[in-house]
Order: structure tokens, then C-alpha cells, then sequence
């Protein structure tokens, strides 16, 4: 008989603003037996057990996965690639190793290559904030959230129904996708905005370098474009390098519409620059209705 979260021990890696908002949560509703969390920084490991966001926290990889019935790991999606292959040698028989990395061509392929009598699933809450770190981690944060479940050709219905009822059980809204079509469908939805977000705060800086007014006069409409630039360094450098041929695909495509709407101003075109306009408010519209 397979197991129920409630039977569970949960073990998080990486007890920044993704794993320790799931830490919370999973503690909060008494969803599971037990939640532990793994911390690179004693620091923060003693900050979340006595914020009473885990039931036990540690330093120590070893010591904090032994005897888990899942693993999470959350943290930036290079260190899970090569902690993949740390825990392969560690690891019970039967423990599922889930992964909460924004791309997951990289990490299902590593995740593949664990010992037979491990449970693998890749996986990707859509969510976050800009900020990062502990200090930054808030329950609810899944709430209404969809949360992406690659799983590979060995990881069986017991292990992916377990993993669901852990997403539906923060509010998630879980999603099957394999890994190429959600690092195409990503790259366009989360790391396309992060790079434009990017150049346009450089183009604006560059304007500032001549009339620094226009930081005094920047408002709503910038500061929401520009938001995602605020966003860790460290974590989209994985991203980009791990989602390069997907990102620069959508890169081209942006750059092809971008080039029509300067074709259509230049030339002075107003008629199809407002269908354009128009075409792009409704699709808008559209999203927001579903």
C-alpha cells in the first residue's frame, strides 16, 4: 500500500524563500509526519527551527535526508543537478526525490540517472517574489499557484499521486508537462520577461546618464515592467545557462515583433500600428480571463 502524506517525512534542501515558504506551510496545516529542513548556513538553519518553520533542522545533507520518504530540493537549479548525483549514494530505497528548479531538462536527466529503487519527479512551482532568502519566505505562498510535475518514464503512479496531494495540499494547482514543452513554455513566460526586464532598466539608465530626471519621473508603468529585474542574480544565471536554446528562441521571436512595431512607427503606418496595439490589448484581456 502506497503512503499518504500524512505518513510522510519531508526533507527540504535549500531553506531560502522557496523551500522554507513550503517548510511553513507543510508545518502549519500538520500535513505531513514530519518536516525537516537542510541549510547551507547553521544561521539559518537555527532561524527556521526556532521560527518553527521545520521540526528539525540541520547543516548536514546526510543527516537530514536519512529515513525521508520525500525530498525536496530547492535550490538554485545548478546545486541540484550536482546534488542529484550526492544523494544517488545516500538515500533510502523508495524515497522520492522531487526538485522545485525552474528548468528541468538538466534535472530530469540527472534525476534519471539515481539508483534503480529511487523515486524520481521534476518539478516547478510558479511562484515567487524578488526577494530571496529566508527572511524573504512567508506562508501561502503556493496558494493558487500552478506547479509543474515532469515525471520520467520510471517514476511510478504511487510516487506522482504522493507528490500531487503534496501540491494541492499548499493551495498548488499541479500540472503534467514534460520537460522540453515546460522549458519552452517557461522561457517564455518567466525568462523572456526577466532579460527585458533587464535591457530596459540599461536603457533607462543610459537616458538617466544624460538627464537623471528620469529617475524622479519614473512611476506605476516602469516600475512594474522592470519588477523581475530586481530578481537574484545567482538564480537566473542557472536558469538562462540551463534554458539557453529555449530562451534564445524566444529571443528571436521577441525581436521579430519588436522590429515590426519599429517598421510600423518609423514608417508612420498609425492604421497597423493600432491593430497591432489593439491585437495585443485583447490577448491580454484574454489571459487574464481564464
Amino acid at each position: 500500500m502506497s503512503k499518504r502524506l500524512s505518513d510522510c517525512r519531508v526533507t527540504v534542501v535549500g531553506l531560502g524563500l522557496m523551500g522554507a515558504s513550503l517548510c511553513m506551510d507543510l508545518v502549519q496545516g500538520h500535513f505531513c509526519r514530519e518536516v525537516r529542513g537542510v541549510a547551507h548556513r547553521t544561521e539559518t538553519a537555527l532561524r527556521a527551527f526556532f521560527a518553527d518553520a521545520v521540526d528539525q533542522a540541520t547543516t548536514d545533507l546526510h543527516a537530514g535526508v536519512a529515513g525521508a520518504d520525500i525530498v525536496i530540493l530547492a535550490t538554485p537549479v545548478r546545486t541540484i543537478v550536482s546534488m542529484i548525483e550526492e544523494l544517488g549514494a545516500i538515500l533510502w530505497p523508495g524515497t522520492i526525490v522531487i526538485d522545485m528548479g525552474s528548468t528541468k531538462g538538466e534535472i530530469c536527466a540527472a534525476l534519471d540517472r539515481l539508483p534503480t529503487g529511487i523515486q524520481p519527479l521534476g518539478a516547478h512551482p510558479m511562484t515567487g517574489k524578488e526577494q530571496a532568502g529566508f527572511t524573504a519566505a512567508e506562508p501561502g505562498l503556493y496558494v493558487g499557484a500552478p506547479w509543474v510535475l515532469t515525471p520520467l518514464p520510471r517514476t511510478s503512479p504511487a510516487a506522482l499521486a504522493l507528490v500531487t496531494e503534496l501540491a494541492q495540499a499548499v493551495g498548488a494547482r499541479p500540472f503534467i508537462l514534460d520537460a522540453q514543452r515546460h522549458d519552452r513554455l517557461v522561457a517564455a513566460i518567466s525568462h523572456l520577461p526577466f532579460l527585458l526586464a533587464t535591457a530596459l532598466v540599461h536603457a533607462v539608465a543610459d537616458t538617466g546618464e544624460d538627464d537623471p530626471m528620469v529617475w524622479e519621473l519614473a512611476a506605476g508603468g516602469f516600475r512594474d515592467t522592470s519588477r523581475v529585474a530586481a530578481s537574484d542574480t545567482r538564480m537566473f544565471m542557472d536558469i538562462l545557462a540551463t534554458n539557453r536554446e529555449a530562451v534564445l528562441a524566444q529571443v528571436d521571436a521577441f525581436d521579430a515583433h519588436l522590429h515590426e512595431l519599429r517598421t510600423l512607427l518609423a514608417a508612420g503606418n498609425e492604421a497597423d500600428l493600432a491593430a497591432k496595439l489593439t491585437r495585443s490589448q485583447q490577448l491580454r484581456a484574454n489571459w487574464r480571463k481564464k
